[in-house]
């Protein structure tokens, strides 16, 4: 009976560090550190209209 409870402790550890692990690469991919999201760069130039003109 310990046996059993213990398997059973096992594969639900495994499953959360699985799921932990999961997680943390989701993150630092999405961040962008392993080349996840590429970041551009946009120049953007705002005017406005000059009034009297």
């Amino acid at each position: 009976m310990t046996e059993e409870n213990s398997t059973g402790s096992n594969l639900i550890w495994a499953l959360t560090t699985i799921i932990v692990v999961a997680m943390i690469v989701g993150a630092l991919y999405y961040g962008g550190f392993l080349g996840g999201t590429k970041k551009q760069e946009v120049d953007v130039e705002i005017t406005a209209p000059v009034p009297g003109r």
